[in-house]
């Protein structure tokens, strides 16, 4: 974790200082912001900081209280979100370290957004209504609650303070009646005497260096309450059954969990499978379990839409569950072996650094993604498939992982998933898929049938999009999908999606690019399971980690028939990831997949379509028409 550290006297000392009369607050903030956190502050925020962290400073010399630490933009653990300010001291009535959350508003007027209670306007301040600020300043408090082991268990340690310093109390009058769960006060410039007299009854006037330093310090894991929420959570919708290799992996884990208890031993699980062999389920079930066995465990993965599905999904209803959901690129900072478990699912995204083009020169550094999530458990976990790396940079292979593994000198145990759930369990198709795309040896095979699952080649684009509608209305999941080799526009200023995908007289639009919906279109992340995403075409970063019932694929020019096997045409491509930075052979194997993830997302049935006339005929060889 990452902060600006100052005790309240020095900091004064520093913004009154004659001898740098020139130099603002916020350059020094920034400077050293800079420096450990990979982070540039915007003008507003350097405002921000210029004007009410010396406000701040001086409340505390006034309260007698120059000694507290203040820790200034705090990083809140596995996180990009930032506190303004957490004081550090020692508590008057305990003698034990003492902690406050304070969010710093310079509004100066502000009223409820249409009546709720949980949003707010604020005059001057352009743009859509905001979160009340004793409900930010709460959710701040919970979240380090359940993550700062110093914190767990101890809930005379820390309260959260929203102190709106420029505005009098008729001017924010509609939202004191709004206070969060009695951790979270919200103060005025009127009530800045209570304001004082809070800050005494929370700190002694004694130094806070070592309060500061125990935090800052602290083991990042999550606490036993939040596991126990998680649990139940969990518990209430957890209906799965682990089959064979399934339960098999499963029970290796909750083993080398217990080793490592008992013996203090450190291991690593590799668990592979296909397409719906079961792997997300395993997670779940482990993360629910470790849950309620009080194991310190995360979920992460290195796909967006997955993520936000899974955060949505186990964790509805209980935002605390959702905190449990991370991706691989958060762990750069975690200490060793920190966590009990960490359960890397959709491993295959890991990718080679968790550095970004954002990352600032004399920060960069060699250290590998995969060492990072495996230094950050006892037991890490990954499931993967590595026909489904499908973007450059991606690194996720049992052979990358079981090196570096090897090279700490960690054991390693291996598990391959020979059940197949996704495309009704068929064996067949998946092995039809395989040696259509090339990815296995052999030339692509005629389909001669499953009972279990549905393959057929429309004659169209709209064909296929009135046969998987008729699947919608009949009660089935149905989503289309194609291949990266359209042009993806942002949306109109109307608010409608541009109808980028265009085969001959047939048009529709890509899935939503952003975290927004677009009128019934919803957000990127939840295009595969939210109503009205069959209006549009998902690409394989929507759709990989998903399933529907029935799936339709266009198949575009980036990979066609010729002589009797598919090739790919990188310059078909639109995908930016293959047009700059990767080589022929790179792109070739990235194509096949993107198409082996969209082929292999139905349950019960997949459409074929292709965009290329000499394609379309080699499927129609190959599969009954649909």
């Amino acid at each position: 974790m990452t902060a600006f550290r100052h005790s309240a006297e020095s900091l004064v000392k520093l913004v009154t200082s004659a001898s740098i009369p020139e130099r603002r607050l916020s350059e020094a903030i920034a400077e050293h912001l800079g420096r450990t956190a990979h982070i540039s502050p915007s003008p507003a925020e350097s405002r921000s900081w210029d004007r009410s962290l010396p406000v701040l400073a001086r409340d505390l010399l006034d309260a007698g209280l120059g000694a507290v630490e203040m820790l200034i933009e705090y990083q809140l653990p596995l996180t990009s979100k930032r506190a303004d300010v957490v004081l550090a001291g020692v508590n008057p009535r305990t003698g034990r370290d003492a902690y406050m959350v304070v969010e710093l508003k310079q509004w100066s007027q502000a009223e409820l957004y249409e009546d709720d209670p949980e949003l707010v306007l604020v005059e001057g301040w352009p743009g859509a209504p905001r979160l009340h600020p004793a409900l930010q300043v709460q959710g701040y408090c919970d979240y380090l609650a359940d993550f700062t082991e110093v914190l767990d268990g101890r809930d005379d340690a820390l309260t959260g303070v929203a102190y709106l310093h420029n505005a009098a109390d008729p001017d924010v009058r509609d939202l004191y009646p709004v206070a969060g769960d009695g951790r979270a006060r919200m103060f005025s410039r009127s009530r800045r005497a209570d304001f004082l007299r809070f800050l005494r009854g929370q700190f002694a006037p004694r130094p806070g260096a070592d309060a500061a330093d125990r935090l800052l310090e602290s083991a990042i894991r999550p606490s036993k309450r939040l596991l126990a929420l998680a649990a139940q959570e969990i518990k209430e919708r957890e209906q799965f059954v682990l089959l064979a290799e399934q339960r098999l992996a499963y029970e290796l884990v909750q083993h080398a969990v217990e080793r490592a208890r008992r013996a203090g031993a450190k291991e690593v699980v590799i668990v592979t499978g296909g397409p719906g062999s079961g792997k997300s389920v395993i997670a779940l079930s482990l993360l629910g379990e470790l849950s309620r066995q009080g194991r310190a465990v995360l979920h992460a993965t290195g796909s967006r839409s997955f993520t936000e599905t899974l955060r949505r999904v186990p964790g509805r209803g209980s935002s605390k569950v959702k905190s449990l959901f991370k991706y691989f690129n958060g762990f750069t900072k975690a200490r060793p072996d920190d966590l009990d478990v960490l359960i890397c699912d959709e491993a295959h995204r890991i990718r080679e650094t968790s550095q970004t083009r954002y990352t600032a020169a004399h920060l960069r550094g060699d250290r590998r993604q995969v060492d990072e999530l495996i230094d950050a458990a006892r037991v890490p976990v990954f499931l993967l498939d590595e026909h489904q790396v499908v973007r450059p940079g991606e690194m996720g292979t049992v052979a990358e992982i079981r090196a570096h593994a090897r090279a700490r000198g960690v054991r390693v145990q291996e598990v391959s998933l020979d059940e197949q759930f996704r495309c009704g369990g068929s064996r067949a198709y998946e092995n039809w898929v395989l040696r259509l795309l090339g990815l296995e040896p052999g030339l692509p095979e005629v389909w001669t049938g499953d009972d279990h699952f549905t393959v057929a080649a429309a004659d169209s684009p709209r064909r296929l999009e009135d046969l998987l509608r008729s699947k919608l209305d009949a009660g089935y999941s149905a989503r289309m999908t194609a291949g990266f080799c359209w042009p993806w526009s942002e949306p109109r200023k109307d608010g409608t999606l541009v109808h980028d995908v265009r085969i001959g007289d047939w048009t529709r639009p890509w899935n939503v690019k952003g975290d927004r919906a677009v009128g019934q279109a919803p957000a990127s992340a939840l295009w595969a399971t939210m109503d009205g995403g069959f209006e549009q075409v998902g690409c394989v970063y929507t759709a990989q980690g998903f399933e529907y019932d029935y799936n339709g694929v266009i198949i575009g020019p980036d990979l066609v028939a010729r002589n009797g096997r598919l090739i790919t045409v990188r310059a078909a491509s639109r995908d930016p990831a293959l047009t700059r930075g990767t080589d022929d052979e790179e792109a070739d194997r990235l194509i096949r997949n993107t198409y082996k993830v969209l082929l292999t997302r139905g349950m019960l049935g997949t459409l074929l379509y292709s965009a290329d006339a000499e394609t379309q005929t080699f499927l129609r060889r190959l599969l009954p028409a649909a």
